[in-house]
């Protein structure tokens, strides 16, 4: 059986790693002052920063509608017999719920939706995980297999810079805003049960990084890991934190990826974050 992998672009995964592992990408959109854009396709996450800095009103984020789904799918039944199709977590996108849908649409292949849990480069870490099984000559069964594995040592911590950009969406109020400006609280967050929740609050950016920093260490002397760093339009700040790392962590795989559009709507400009999973042997 020819297998083949769909993710959606909250993975942020670069162009090259897609066109070099046959992936397919389905985009999510972000609407900013009426005006849709398909992420990573019509608007880098620079160009996107740059668009919503300020108090303006915040971008509005939406799933990718069914037929683009089904459309690709029935695309792809003409060359394969099966599809793993790798989406964000449903706790905070209808992504997976659309993907699980048109699997029920397409008929003739074999369509497998698989629930993150998680997003950015932690979910593209299953995702290139699968599209090298899939160039060994794996089974969908094994492939999904492997990713419910993979399950078991997946983190990921956050840490959010503006908290007034979380009071603009609703998710912090005014007086919350307020007092944690002036306290400097950068709240710690991470992926549970599906959703993101504080972890802890934190004082200092600095104190938060070390926080998230002493996380990964930890894990990784229990097992080796390969780690995301991720920034919200922070790139030399990235660099600098993985040569920081390195030195910590010789043996330790580092890749640096971003929060796009979609992602950084609900995070908001200069969050920084850490991913990791337990490397394959």
């Amino acid at each position: 059986m020819k297998t083949v992998i769909v993710t959606d672009s909250t993975a942020y995964l670069p162009s090259n790693l897609i066109r070099e592992l046959g992936i397919h990408i389905i985009p999510l959109t972000v609407t900013i002052e009426g005006q849709a854009y398909e992420e990573e396709i019509e608007l880098s996450s620079t160009d996107f920063y740059d668009k919503v800095r300020g108090d303006g009103p915040l971008p509005k984020t939406s799933q990718p509608p069914i037929g683009k789904f089904t459309e690709l799918y029935a695309h792809l039944r003409e060359e394969y017999d099966a599809i793993v199709s790798i989406h964000l977590s449903s706790g905070i996108s209808g992504t997976y719920a659309g993907a699980v849908q048109a699997g029920e649409m397409v008929e003739g292949i074999d369509i497998r939706p698989f629930d993150s849990e998680i997003s950015c480069y932690m979910q593209g870490f299953y995702v290139i995980r699968a599209a090298e099984m899939v160039k060994e000559g794996a089974t969908a069964d094994a492939i999904i297999e492997a990713l419910n594995a993979m399950k078991k040592t997946m983190r990921a911590y956050f840490m959010v810079d503006d908290l007034a950009h979380l009071q603009r969406g609703g998710r912090l109020s005014s007086a919350q805003a307020l007092i944690g400006g002036l306290l400097q609280v950068k709240p710690i967050l991470h992926f549970q049960e599906k959703v993101i929740v504080p972890f802890e609050k934190i004082r200092t950016r600095k104190k938060a990084m070390k926080r998230i920093a002493d996380l990964v260490v930890e894990d990784a002397q229990k097992m080796p890991l390969d780690v995301a760093i991720i920034h919200a339009n922070r790139p030399d700040e990235a660099e600098a934190w993985r040569d920081e790392l390195q030195e910590r962590l010789p043996d330790v795989s580092f890749t640096i990826s971003h929060f796009g559009p979609v992602i950084g709507t609900h995070l908001g400009e200069g969050s920084m974050g850490l991913g990791w999973v337990e490397r394959k042997q």
